[in-house]
């Protein structure tokens, strides 16, 4: 080796570095706005000015989505470029059929099985990990073996995120408690009822005089034998006249006025006193003051200055980001859909809080911006999503403000990236959600009920002996005959109380690196969806029913139904690209081969 290498690597060594960047100034920009639709884009070109630049360059394409049209599924492929049999996640509820248990596809935690038992304390002798079920390797783990520098920004199913380049954890990220967002409403009227609801709880208070106690419940205390939630007292001192509040918690003090929006209010839960801590951060609004008490506290994120939970890659990225731009939502779906739908929140409330988390999103992209040189950089945008679910076909005024703020950004990429390759593109498009269908009861009807069951927005599953705790079917003839009746029944299914087709389409599952895999994907018709209960394993009474909910948007149905979004600057050469052929082409930008299990082309 001659001196000059030598004295090369020593620098390299020195200075953190394994190899200089491949990227060569190369910029890529994918903009992932979730549920982006084509058909609402079509209706709103004019005022959509940003995004019809693109059109204008490159033209509207229609992604196709995964089967079943679900975004865990979707970003799954995305990520992998591989289909569900293969990345193994096919709906957002999933079960164990050797014990009937149900849990959550974005992934569960495990403690430590190691403890020191001390008094009431249970304290662990090693780290809690996070179990993902998804499996492959992600498409920017290739790009940084290739040393393109890769930023991923809320990237859906990436908690904890991939420890390559720089990440903050998107959609799959829980609340502080653990949750995937359990929000507070504190309330005097005693007509309503008190206890846990979907997505949070109900409180009753008692003011005395002009003071209010808010008992703000934080996460179960993993260090003691009885887990008991901790808690903190927030003190609300009214003036009725004035429709204002004075709140203290800790040593903090704020003022808010009726109708208003609190920033974000730092707190942290003893878990050890004097040893353990854990930090965390809420919104509180003040939905009403006076005559009545009705104010809700949103769920307890994770603190990015002093994360709890590992939300970001490396673990210090996350503190860097706050402490240029200040505290950020980390929850991984922050729109609050259960508050409205529970009566917590107003439909102009929850809108005023989908204002606020584009707002913490608006910052959070001007600073990627301006630390974005070169490589590949991925922006996730959530609101189209959660506010077509309340929104869709009834208050479309709306979600086009929504559209139009996503618009903005995307022109403000535009003209902060000048010269990148800037992608937008969307997991699946919407459709509204009528009718509720109670899949397992339908099964009943049909005298199926013991060899088949529906479980999760879009899964069936063959009782099968052997696989599932209490399995009748037998494998092989059997069980494929069942499959085959239970295809020709659903494509037959019919509304009983409009005669029209329920079921679009139905799809057998492949063999898949999956022991969760079910056997058969329900495509429902638009306009139809699972009902909540089914997505649970449940049998309520009707077969199907008007959806009476304040979700009035879905795109858990047939995934041709639902197609997603692709703009960029230049028309694709495939006809009809997938969501698997746009995570290839992104590697092929940077002219890297991709993974053996990525099965998409190149769109471009």
């Amino acid at each position: 080796m001659t001196r000059v290498v030598v004295v090369a690597a020593v620098f390299l060594a020195l200075s953190g570095c394994t190899s200089p960047s491949r990227a060569r100034g190369k910029r890529v920009i994918v903009l992932g706005v979730d549920a982006m639709d084509p058909h609402f884009l079509e209706d709103h070109w004019d005022a959509l000015p940003s995004l019809k630049r693109l059109r204008d360059l490159g033209g509207l394409t229609r992604l196709a989505t995964t089967t079943p049209p679900q975004s865990p599924v979707a970003w799954s492929t995305f990520i992998t470029g591989a289909d569900p049999e293969q990345h193994g996640v096919f709906d957002f509820v999933e079960r164990d059929p050797a014990t009937g248990k149900i849990f959550s596809s974005l992934g569960e935690t495990i403690e430590s099985a190691r403890r020191l038992e001390i008094g009431p304390y249970s304290l662990p002798l090693s780290k809690a990990r996070v179990r993902v079920f998804r499996t492959g390797r992600s498409f920017w783990e290739l790009l940084a073996d290739h040393n393109i520098p890769v930023t991923i920004m809320h990237m859906p199913t990436n908690y904890p995120p991939v420890d390559r380049g720089q990440a903050l954890a998107g959609m799959g990220t829980p609340d502080l408690e653990g949750t995937y967002g359990a929000f507070t409403y504190y309330t005097d009227d005693t007509l309503t009822p008190a206890g846990a609801v979907s997505g949070g709880r109900i409180v009753t208070v008692q003011p005395a005089g002009n003071r209010v106690i808010l008992p703000v419940e934080g996460p179960p205390n993993t260090l003691r034998r009885d887990r008991r939630s901790t808690q903190l007292n927030l003190i609300a001192d009214i003036d009725p006249d004035a429709h204002a509040m004075l709140g203290r918690i800790g040593d903090q003090q704020f003022i808010l006025r009726q109708g208003e929006w609190s920033p974000w209010i730092r707190v942290r839960f003893d878990l050890l006193p004097g040893v353990s801590r854990m930090a965390g951060m809420f919104r509180l609004y003040a939905r009403e003051l006076s005559p009545s008490i009705r104010i809700y506290l949103s769920p307890l994120n994770i603190d990015p200055a002093d994360p709890a939970l590992p939300v970001s890659a490396p673990a210090d990225f996350a503190r860097q980001v706050s402490r240029r731009i200040g505290p950020y939502y980390t929850q991984g779906i922050p729109e609050d859909t259960s508050a409205l739908r529970q009566g917590a929140l107003t439909l102009d409330d929850f809108l005023a809080q989908s204002r606020l988390i584009a707002a913490d999103d608006q910052a959070l992209l001007e600073d990627t911006l301006a630390n974005f040189h070169e490589g590949f950089l991925f922006f996730y945008f959530s609101e189209i999503d959660q506010d077509s679910h309340m929104l869709w076909g009834k208050h479309n005024a709306h979600l086009l403000e929504t559209y139009q703020y996503v618009d903005r950004q995307v022109g403000r990429v535009l003209a902060q990236a000048a010269g990148a390759t800037v992608i937008v593109m969307s997991d699946h498009g919407f459709a509204a959600f009528d009718r509720s269908v109670n899949l397992n009861t339908w099964l009943a009807g049909e005298g199926l009920q013991h060899k088949a069951y529906a479980l999760g927005l879009n899964a069936l599953y063959i009782n099968l002996a052997g696989r599932e705790k209490n399995g009748i079917v037998r494998p092989g003839a059997e069980r494929d005959q069942l499959a085959r009746d239970l295809i020709d029944r659903l494509r037959e299914f019919r509304d009983p109380a409009t005669g029209q087709r329920v079921i679009e389409n139905v799809s057998r599952v492949g063999p898949s690196s999956s022991p969760f895999a079910p056997d058969l994907i329900v495509g429902y018709a638009p306009g139809y969806r699972a009902s909540w209960e089914t997505a649970l394993g449940e049998s309520p009474s009707g077969i199907v029913e008007p959806n009476t909910d304040a979700w009035i948007g879905d795109h858990c149905i047939a995934a041709e139904a639902v197609p997603g979004v692709l703009l960029s600057g230049r028309p694709p050469r495939v006809a009809a690209p997938r969501l698997k052929d746009l995570t290839v082409t992104i590697l092929k930008e940077f002219n890297i081969a991709p993974d053996r299990a990525m099965s998409g082309a190149p769109v471009y």
